[in-house]
């Protein structure tokens, strides 16, 4: 018997767009709900926990569990894990990925730390980001939860992790793990949480440079909606295609 088609879903441009759903969403998300469908929303947003981005989602009427969503804070205190169990990190971000980090069994401090973990904050303070360039110069060792070097926000773009990133890189001469989307390891943690496999999964998203490529990296099939960053006149220019594009998740029948 071929087994189930399982799906990851990117967030931002695929379900919702700022604080609106988009059109069709809630949908496609009671589809695959009504058939037993294993699913996860990916996020490479690190600064809110599953039960915040649940509650968020459902504000605007996508019902959808805290267990059903998987962030790049998370993928990256997994790793953080697998790496050094039981280790200490300098983390700044904000409690998505400080409850992560916690969560793994690691002691978040400022004194002598395996690891420099860089996430996203509301507010970028200079005391932090200078300890944390002391720190790595120190011998810390440098994870950044995604190399997104700009987000959106109500006002327009503001800095995300990947740009603080590569001014703390400038700074010490220590270069960043990105554990996020693109890198394939945020897919295989995720389909490991999911416990499904990549043959049988699909990726959804909105951006040939993140979503796409993360999938086709993985080995899943791979459906570009064009409800986000990437248009359709876009998509010839790059090397790897995806195996669909669709309009909008409105559109797919799982």
């Amino acid at each position: 018997m071929t087994p189930q088609t399982s799906y990851l879903i990117d967030m931002d441009g695929v379900l919702v767009s700022g604080r609106t759903a988009i059109p069709g969403a809630d949908g496609f998300i009671h589809r695959l709900r009504e058939r037993g469908v294993e699913y996860l929303v990916l996020t490479n947003n690190p600064m809110y926990t599953p039960g915040d981005l649940a509650h968020r989602l459902q504000t605007i009427g996508l019902d959808t569990p805290a267990e059903r969503i998987f962030t790049s804070a998370m993928a990256t205190a997994r790793f953080l894990s697998s790496q050094k169990p039981g280790g200490t990190a300098f983390v700044i971000g904000e409690s998505g990925l400080t409850e992560a980090v916690h969560n793994a069994g690691y002691v978040i401090t400022d004194q002598d730390p395996d690891y420099v973990v860089l996430g996203e904050t509301h507010t970028y303070n200079l005391g932090l980001i200078t300890k944390a360039i002391r720190l790595l110069a120190a011998g810390a060792r440098f994870i950044a939860t995604n190399p997104d070097p700009s987000g959106p926000s109500e006002g327009g773009i503001t800095p995300a992790c990947g740009a603080m990133a590569a001014l703390m890189e400038t700074a010490s001469g220590v270069s960043p793990f990105f554990v996020g989307k693109p890198n394939p390891l945020m897919m295989r943690t995720a389909l490991n949480y999911l416990d499904v496999h990549s043959e049988n999964t699909v990726m959804i998203g909105d951006r040939m440079d993140t979503d796409v490529l993360a999938g086709v990296e993985s080995g899943m099939e791979t459906v570009l909606v064009l409800t986000g960053v990437t248009r359709r006149e876009d998509v010839a220019r790059y090397p790897y295609q995806p195996t669909r594009v669709e309009d909008s998740v409105a559109d797919i029948e799982p």
